[in-house]
């Protein structure tokens, strides 16, 4: 029998280890090299297949707004596919957005993945990355499963592997609008291309975020982020266009805290603050990487 509903589905948020703005097209869209990583702070779809066709959206958390990216994505393969089916998608969601942590293409990932199986579309990878594509730069990397080396404006992917990583992430209040950051005369536009194996070689401090220095200057909170990881960590960096911050915290010296390494990320923050703490570990691949075929 055909399936009628997927639940407690999976939408992990990704690190940008570094981000580096390399030029633009004519268009003007940045090209970009960055290594993305999954990490363990998700948002929780739930999805029911509707037989008449309708896209409806039920949040479980934080109110989104009427048009999010993941009933933009069910839009999107309803008419790329032609089905006739609908869905019901209930998201718990977890990740902040304005964040830079991909929350929301993740939302839109996990959602092709999702119908793709649910309608009996049977998409292979590859189909599905091309339509993420037209969703967002970041849809493609959630739907290729792997942690990445991205190039392009995020749609050229190559698989990396990654030890094992634990991170501190810092989310202040305010949401940075990526917009304000591509526009910001900050920005540059011109680093150097480099290379995986230069990467590699020295992972946890290569390279920088080119666009931390806008969403800087947009807010003294991003700033507060940095400092509160680097004094405790001793560096720190904004992933993506921010406001989110981490610091890699595998190493932490039992005799720098007595709490656990969770409540000590816990303890950077003031208790009843609007600012988020969380200790994250990275995933090798996203949770549904097999549920589409290559």
């Amino acid at each position: 029998m055909p399936l009628s509903a997927l639940y407690d589905l999976p939408a992990p948020a990704k690190l940008n280890l570094f981000l580096h703005v390399v030029g633009r097209r004519p268009d003007g869209y940045h090209l970009l090299q960055s290594v993305f990583t999954l990490i363990d702070w998700c948002d929780t779809l739930h999805v029911e297949r509707r037989a008449d066709g309708q896209i409806s959206r039920e949040d479980l958390g934080p109110a989104l707004p009427e048009d999010d990216l993941c009933t933009r994505a069910a839009r999107a393969l309803q008419a790329a596919s032609g089905s006739t089916l609908g869905a019901h998608i209930a998201i718990d969601k977890q990740v902040p957005w304005g964040a830079g942590l991909g929350g929301g293409s993740s939302d839109a990932a996990t959602t092709l993945i999702a119908l793709n199986r649910l309608w009996g579309l049977h998409w292979p990878r590859s189909r599905l990355l091309q339509l993420g594509l037209t969703l967002g730069a970041d849809v493609p990397f959630f739907i290729g499963g792997h942690n990445a080396w991205v190039e392009g404006i995020g749609e050229q992917l190559t698989p990396i592997d990654l030890p094992p990583a634990a991170y501190a992430v810092l989310k202040p209040p305010v949401a940075v609008p990526t917009s304000a950051i591509f526009s910001s005369p900050l920005l540059t536009r011109d680093t150097p291309r480099t290379t995986i194996a230069v990467f590699l070689a020295q992972a946890k401090s290569f390279g920088k975020n080119d666009l931390q220095a806008s969403a800087e200057a947009y807010s003294p909170q991003v700033v507060d982020g940095l400092e509160i990881l680097k004094q405790n960590f001793g560096l720190s960096r904004m992933s993506g266009s921010g406001s989110a911050v981490f610091a890699p915290c595998d190493t932490i010296q039992q005799e720098s805290s007595a709490l656990p390494p969770i409540e000590w990320v816990r303890s950077l923050v003031e208790p009843g603050s609007d600012w988020i703490a969380r200790y994250c570990n990275s995933l090798a691949c996203h949770p549904l990487l097999g549920w589409c075929a290559d």
